[in-house]
């Protein structure tokens, strides 16, 4: 039985956090089996809480594809407004670019990871989260079909190649293991080495 706690560990800032997620991304879904898009982010918020983060990473966390997929810096300003600085420094920090139309894959990652080997670990914390739940779809995906099939749809979409995706992957690690450590990034560590076994580990 777990212990019980009469002091409420979440405030009603989540629980607008999380109507607001789900308001801002309702006709968004995942690649790969199409969930609704929320999944991800309570997905993220979970683990992020799981591993020890406070409420406002774990409201960041819901909110850490706002400003790229709903609206740049206007919703990033919005969320500041509404949950304060403090997530939305780390929603910014969780976006690649605000750029319309994007810059090109690599170079645009390539800053991202240049970025994050110096962010706080509040914001590491979430970015990690972000990340292996991400590749943890991506597991999930190459086992469902195979690593050929999983291979040609990628070399067909906009994330890149298998090749890419391990060359980031790895970035991601090595960025975020640069002066924070916690035991969500040794989960993601192995499920890095995890998907490096299966795509032949040419980054």
């Amino acid at each position: 039985m777990p212990e019980l706690n009469s002091t409420p560990l979440l405030s009603p800032r989540f629980a607008l956090a999380l109507q607001f997620a789900n308001q801002i991304h309702s006709t968004q879904v995942r690649k790969g089996l199409g969930a609704p898009y929320i999944s991800h982010l309570m997905a993220v918020s979970a683990l992020v809480l799981e591993y020890g983060g406070t409420e406002e990473q774990a409201i960041a966390a819901l909110l850490h594809d706002a400003g790229e997929d709903c609206g740049g810096q206007p919703m990033i300003d919005a969320v500041r407004v509404m949950f304060g600085d403090n997530v939305a420094a780390i929603v910014q920090a969780c976006t690649d670019t605000l750029e319309a139309p994007k810059p090109p894959w690599r170079a645009r990652k390539q800053r991202y990871l240049d970025a994050m080997r110096g962010k706080s670990p509040n914001t590491k914390l979430v970015v990690c989260a972000d990340k292996l739940h991400n590749l943890g779809n991506t597991l999930r995906d190459i086992g469902t079909e195979g690593i050929g099939p999983w291979r040609t749809r990628m070399a067909a979409t906009a994330n890149g190649s298998a090749e890419q995706q391990l060359w980031y992957y790895t970035g991601c690690l090595a960025s975020l293991a640069d002066g924070w450590s916690n035991p969500l990034l040794n989960e993601f560590s192995r499920a890095v080495a995890q998907f490096e076994a299966l795509t032949g580990g040419q980054s």
